[in-house]
């Protein structure tokens, strides 16, 4: 597996999502957001936490017209693999790549502790090595992670079977719990908590770690 990893100004998780792609045996590659390509051969790009361009106009609006978020939507757009967590997430909805928007949290404050999600549907590279219904403990650090939709879009979104994650106990206000969702070809994940700081015992758990493995044993298949 070949990953690229993204970073703005302001991101301050992008070696922590490199550093997981590593040890789930991914070729890694770092890429500025001032390139206007992805290096050949890539099968997913990793968009990572912080707060881009210092969260001015928007959480991730800015980053979502950097030169390489072009790139990113056409590799999304033929079929790329593409996870986007915590501000990545805010950049993914701000390209128009997932649908919603990432609010204020509903106590405006922001939040850093470990929580636990509920995995809600493993049809998808990120889910796969995980069992539906299991609870898994994810740090989260956010102030902006209060997941916002339409009636509409939140219908389809459940039908679908598009929801990857849910809070067990909602932290944030997010809309039906909602702490990450699938695009419609499923190989898009925007995801709040940040699965790439639970990946080693000494960090204080591993249940991110089957994201990371789970995305290599399915870019093997494919």
């Amino acid at each position: 597996m070949k990953a690229a990893v993204i970073t703005f100004p302001g991101s301050n998780c992008d070696r922590d999502l490199a550093v997981a792609f590593e040890a789930a045996g991914a070729e890694v590659t770092r890429v500025w957001h001032k390139d206007a390509a992805l290096p050949e051969g890539i099968d997913i790009v990793g968009i990572p936490g912080g707060f881009s361009f210092g969260d001015y106009l928007r959480c991730g609006a800015i980053a979502a017209h950097s030169p390489i978020a072009k790139a990113v939507i056409k590799h999304a757009e033929r079929g790329g693999y593409v996870l986007g967590v915590c501000n990545g997430f805010q950049v993914l909805v701000e390209t128009g790549l997932l649908p919603g928007v990432l609010m204020r949290n509903a106590g405006l404050k922001f939040i850093c502790k470990p929580v636990e999600l509920r995995v809600t549907t493993t049809d998808s590279a990120f889910t796969r090595g995980y069992s539906l219904g299991d609870t898994a403990v994810i740090p989260v650090a956010h102030h902006d992670g209060n997941y916002q939709a339409d009636p509409e879009t939140l219908l389809r979104l459940s039908g679908e079977d598009r929801v990857a994650f849910r809070y067990a106990q909602n932290i944030n206000g997010s809309m039906d719990s909602i702490a990450g969702i699938l695009s419609e070809n499923r190989r898009v994940l925007g995801l709040m908590p940040h699965p790439e700081r639970a990946i080693s015992a000494e960090h204080g758990g591993t249940d991110g770690m089957a994201m990371f493995d789970g995305l290599m044993g399915a870019l093997a298949l494919t």
